[in-house]
């Protein structure tokens, strides 16, 4: 690819690959590396890009694999000399409309949702975000993780199933 072609993504669906990569990496930084690094190895490669079929579904798939990849290389590197994270999450901003009270309780189950979905195993927190954070359809998630469309269905029920029965246990009751 070159560069104008890289330019062309950026502006069609870059905040959709940079919202993903923030979602997978829980880290603004690394999010942002990321997102580099899916652009970077874009344009390093001598791939055409047909427009007609899903390019969106393409930049996905590279920052997966990416970030994948990425988490090998830093479970090899923790066995030898681990380290650890102090940054704080983002906070989340919410209507100013809401009482203090809901607006506060409305931001703890915001925080109790992410840390469930942090804890997930990762074969059902990428489709979760893909699809409800991302936009993307069954189809294409099935494509980006490579797995059949119904196998992305039932790992979507399952991840729900999941945060459900962990914000249940938690207490948070509907």
């Amino acid at each position: 690819m070159n560069a104008g072609e890289i330019e062309k993504c950026i502006d069609a669906f870059g905040t959709d690959i940079y919202r993903f990569c923030l979602k997978l990496c829980a880290d603004k930084a690394d999010a942002e590396d990321l997102y580099q690094q899916t652009f970077l190895k874009a344009l390093e490669t001598e791939w055409t890009l047909d427009w007609e079929s899903n390019p969106k579904a393409l930049f996905f798939s590279l920052a997966h694999n990416l970030w994948k990849s990425d988490r090998r290389k830093q479970a090899r590197r923790s066995t030898i000399a681990p380290c650890s994270n102090f940054d704080d999450e983002m906070e989340t901003r919410l209507c100013s409309e809401e009482s203090i009270e809901e607006n506060y309780f409305q931001k703890e189950l915001i925080a109790k949702v992410r840390q469930i979905v942090q804890a997930l195993p990762e074969k059902f927190r990428v489709p979760l975000i893909l699809f409800y954070l991302s936009d993307c359809s069954i189809e294409q998630i099935a494509v980006i993780i490579k797995k059949p469309p119904g196998t992305v269905k039932s790992r979507l029920f399952k991840g729900r199933s999941l945060i459900k029965k962990r914000l249940e246990d938690a207490g948070y009751e509907r």
